[in-house]
């Protein structure tokens, strides 16, 4: 992949991993567009770098995405990358009955049917280009399974499997569709709805050495890209595969205490 002069449409870009590739790849060449549900942080994003270009759109909202897409190749023609990154990530007990059947799902609407469906729309578009791509950011966990986070893990691999077909399906065009698989990175998305005793044991990589690892990867053609402990990961999987899901497991121990797993029960 051509990493300088491209237009490039980066779902989830105001924090974290989104933005972090956002400024690498401005800081190459080429012209950054990201988008991002909160208009607050898209104008602190626009302050700190004038030069990356802001939308507000929710890809969890298919009409939103719609409306992205009409935006998007109306003001940037020339857009041929786009970067599927925006993700939740939460912890999840499935034993408690006080889920709501809606927001139980919330993960697979935003880390996989989002995806799906800013591919669906925008690849009429990007085969029009001569030389494009498609970025999704999977993740480590797409291979072994932190099963505190089962309704994450379950999307992510779900986006794996998915970027796998989607390979396969456009091997005859001009589009190349990478898989970046990032280990636990220090982002908001990392530290958000987990304590430390969760994450006990995991030393996440910096969000920086993540950035330096996805350019070299776009550059040599990497098509699934897995820095650090995501290799270790795919490799155990293989392996090892119950191994790793029980040493994963270990965090759900509190959660599971007596008492916890019930709770919503009157």
């Amino acid at each position: 992949m051509e990493i300088s002069n491209n237009t490039i449409l980066i779902t989830g870009g105001t924090s974290g991993i989104g933005l972090e590739l956002a400024t690498r790849f401005l800081g190459l060449g080429n012209t950054v567009i990201v988008t991002g549900r909160d208009q607050g942080k898209l104008e602190e994003t626009k302050k700190k770098f004038p030069k990356i270009h802001t939308i507000e759109s929710d890809v969890n909202d298919p009409s939103a995405i719609v409306l992205l897409y009409e935006k998007v190749t109306k003001g940037f023609p020339e857009l041929n990358v786009v970067v599927n990154n925006a993700g939740i990530m939460r912890k999840i007990n499935l034993q408690d009955r006080g889920s709501d059947l809606v927001d139980i799902a919330r993960e697979i609407e935003t880390n996989l049917a989002g995806p799906i469906r800013m591919v669906k729309q925008f690849l009429p578009h990007l085969k029009t280009k001569k030389s494009a791509a498609i970025v999704n950011v999977s993740s480590g966990l797409a291979f072994v399974p932190f099963p505190i986070s089962p309704v994450y893990c379950a999307a992510k691999a779900g986006i794996h499997s998915f970027t796998q077909s989607l390979r396969i399906q456009l091997k005859n065009t001009n589009i190349k569709v990478f898989e970046l698989a990032p280990p636990g990175t220090e982002t908001p998305l990392f530290r958000g709805d987990f304590t430390a005793d969760d994450v006990k044991g995991i030393k996440p990589m910096d969000v920086h050495v993540l950035g330096k690892h996805a350019i070299n990867g776009f550059k040599r053609d990497v098509l699934e890209i897995r820095p650090g402990l995501s290799n270790v990961l795919k490799l155990m999987s293989r392996l090892a595969p119950q191994f790793m899901v029980n040493q994963l497991g270990k965090s759900t121990d509190e959660m599971l205490a007596p008492g916890k797993s019930d709770k919503g029960i009157s």
